[in-house]
Parts: structure tokens; sequence; C-alpha cells
């Protein structure tokens, strides 16, 4: 049987590393296939930049439509990146009825579901493993293997950037801003970081995830998002001192009232497994109702990592390539008129327990007061840590723990203690989560 032709839009690290890929496991893929797999035609902006690839044998062009449109195409590979040139080939490939595979976790968080119509309209797949966590195999695993679970949440390191500074500000006690520059200076941020250190990156990839987790329609939109350039390396230090760790965490819990989805800094108890992934790594914990939690642990980024989920999927369409649309599995695990429309909780109808830290006048009864305030608000006190003030300032940092509290009961009572005369600026929050089985 004739090897499957595949047309490849972008040749930068990942799709390099497609290449290389594909090239050295030929064989065992076409094994598991049941046919070859070859890229034939690929499209790069710039035909002369070094490659990390052989590209002999690939017919190259600058021009991704001259890929998109090549007859002899049955699968286009979208490496591309961000939401115009890419959403407008994906569905011109789409068009011609070829099957997709991308990795852009932007297109389908942001265009997921008018793609995913098309393609179920023209019978064609999307695949789209790579788009979260690089090569753990995290899609796949929620669709497939947990299908016969209510998934209950989900909790996810999925931006390896903001993890490495996290990291690093734990255990060397370095700033924010420091280790942001040795981010950069190895490559794992961008000159602007913005998508990873705020969450955008994060909360594209939470979108995905609980949208095949909860079959409901992707809402990017709907997202909470919040980034890791205000915690303290004081904020780290005191976290480790109460038996936590901060990490930057994406999550998605099915609550009687909605869905949350959320990004935000999370003290998580230092026992977890997840609490442990450090660096650039990714990991994903998901509760189901059957099989209890479950771990998935690897490299969120990378060429041949991200490679890995992008030639799986590869395989995965060429297995359903003579297969009736209608007994596919479905882009978003559940079927497409089966999709629910709870809605997606807003951050104040969330339920989380919560760290925070104020400087407060040392004096008596200051601490008295601010308790007296989250009293009213109904909000139980777990730890409290007093730090005496340094050299001569007059204001002791006080760190607390809380029980689980409404958001917006929480906002309310941080307005008011804000407005003490007694505690200077604004009170850090950082909200906190057990990620524990009950």
């Amino acid at each position: 049987m004739k090897p499957v032709k595949v047309g490849l839009l972008g040749l930068g690290t990942v799709g390099g590393g497609t290449v290389n890929v594909l090239k050295r496991n030929a064989e065992e893929i076409a094994r598991r296939a049941g046919r070859g797999i070859e890229i034939a035609h690929a499209a790069a902006r710039d035909l002369d930049k070094p490659r990390i690839c052989d590209t002999t044998g690939i017919e190259l062009t600058t021009d991704a439509a001259a890929v998109v449109n090549n007859p002899a195409i049955e699968i286009v590979v979208e490496l591309i990146g961000g939401d115009g040139l890419a959403r407008e080939m994906v569905m011109q490939a789409i068009e011609n009825g070829k099957h997709v595979v991308t990795a852009n976790k932007a297109l389908i968080a942001k265009h997921g579901n008018e793609i995913f119509a098309r393609a179920q309209e023209k019978g064609v797949m999307v695949a789209f493993e790579a788009a979260v966590a690089g090569g753990i195999p995290i899609i796949k695993a929620i669709r497939e293997g947990l299908a016969g679970n209510q998934i209950q949440w989900l909790a996810g390191i999925i931006n390896g950037t903001g993890n490495f500074i996290l990291t690093e500000m734990r255990d060397k006690g370095r700033d924010f801003a420091e280790v942001l520059q040795e981010a950069q200076d190895l490559g794992y941020a961008e000159a602007d970081p913005t998508f990873d250190v705020e969450g955008i990156d994060a909360a594209h990839k939470l979108t995905i995830l609980a949208s095949i987790a909860f079959g409901i329609p992707l809402q990017f939109e709907a997202t909470y998002t919040e980034g890791i350039s205000k915690i303290t390396r004081e904020d780290v230090a005191y976290a480790e001192q109460l038996g936590y760790r901060i990490k930057h965490l994406g999550v998605s819990r099915r609550t009687e009232q909605g869905i949350e989805l959320r990004v935000h800094p999370t003290l998580i108890p230092e026992r977890r497994l997840i609490a442990n992934v450090d660096g650039v790594m990714n990991a994903v914990l998901v509760m189901g109702d059957a099989v209890g939690p479950t771990l998935y642990y690897g490299a969120g980024a990378g060429a041949e990592p991200t490679a890995s989920a992008v030639v799986a999927d590869l395989v995965d369409v060429v297995r359903a390539l003579t297969s009736d649309p209608e007994n596919r599995v479905p882009h978003l695990a559940f079927q497409a008129d089966a999709l629910s429309n709870e809605p997606i909780l807003s951050m104040d109808e969330v339920e989380t327990a919560y760290y925070l830290r104020m400087q407060a006048v040392d004096k008596p009864g200051v601490m008295a007061r601010v308790a007296s305030i989250l009293g009213e608000f109904n909000i139980s006190i777990e730890a409290i840590i007093q730090k005496e003030p340094a050299n001569d300032s007059s204001f002791a940092n006080i760190i607390m723990l809380t029980h689980k509290v409404l958001e917006k009961q929480m906002n309310q009572a941080i307005h008011q203690i804000e407005s003490l005369d007694t505690i200077d600026g604004q009170v850090t929050r950082i909200r906190m989560e057990s990620l524990d089985a009950n």
C-alpha cells in the first residue's frame, strides 16, 4: 500500500522534530499505522534558514496555500502558530477534504468550535494532541482512556516557563524579574513573556482540557486568567514554611452551580506529587469518579516531545482514513450534538481557601481587627504567622491561611482590611487547592 502523503506547514522547532521522528522511526510507525507516512510537501517562511532536520525528498515552498491545495496531500500538519494564517490554512484544508493535525493551542481554544463543526460537515478529522502539554498524551487519556468516568476535576501545570521561574524562586531564593531574564536567555521565555507569565498560554490549554473533560463547548473567553509576575520570593518562602508549594495552576472543576475554569498561582500541599513537578516539566492531575486521581507527567515543549504527539496524531488519522466518519472518536470526546450548556462560573462564585499576606503596624490589636473583619464575612482562619519588623521598619508581615470561602466574600473582606490605617498597601492573596481524593 502506498504511503500516506503529508503536507507540513512550518519547519521550525516542532516541524523539524516531526520530520526527524517520522524518518528515524519510519518502520515502527508504518507497523503501527498499517501504512507508511511521509512528508511530501512543506512550507516555511525562509527556505535558506538552517534546519534541525534533513529535508531531502521533501518539496519545499514559501507558499502555505500551495501545500494545502496540493491534490496529492491527504493530511495537513499545521505548525505555524497563532490564529491568523493558521486558521485560514486549516479551514482551507478542511474545505479541500483533507485531514488536519495541529499543535496550535490558541487556534483550537479560540476557533475550535467553528473548525470542528466544519470538519464534521466535510467528514474529516482534526487532531490536536500536541496542543496541550507537549509530549504528554493527555488529550487521548481523557477523551478515550477515561471515557468510562465522570471527570470531577482536573488541575495542571501546563506552562513550563512559569514552572521554571517558580522552581528557581523556591530553590535559590531569587526574585521573579531575575529568573524571568534567565528564562529568556535560555530560550524558555519569549522576548515578550506575557503569554507565559500572565497565564494566557495556560488558559488556552485549560480551555481545551475542560472541554474534553466535561463535554462543553470551547470557551476561552470565559477562562479566568491571572499571572505569576506579582509572586515574591517571600511568598514562596512563607508557603514552604507552611508546608506548601506555589505553582501556576490551571484548574477546572464541575460543581452543582457550573464549571470552574481558572488559571492562577496556587498553593498546593508539598506532599502532593504534582507539587514536586519542577523546572520546565508539565503535569496534569485528573480526578475521575471510577478511577480516582491519575497523574500525567512529562515534557511540555521541545522539538521531539511535541513531535511525538504530532506523529501519534498522524498515526491515529491514518488508521481511521477508511473508517466511517460517524464512527470516529469525537473531536471533543462527546458527540457533537451532546455537548452541554453548563454555565462557566465567574470567579466571584468560586469557593476556595486562601493564603493572605499583609504588612501591618506592629502594635497590639491589629491582628484582632483583621481577624474580626474576616469573621464578619464568615471566613475562618486555619493558620497565622507573624514576622517581626525588619531592621527599623514599623510594619510586620502577617501571613494567614483561611478555610474555603466564596471569592466574592474574600474580595469584600480584603477591601475592608486594606482600608485600615494600620495596614500598609495591598493584601497579597493566593488561592489554595488541596487536590485530594475527596
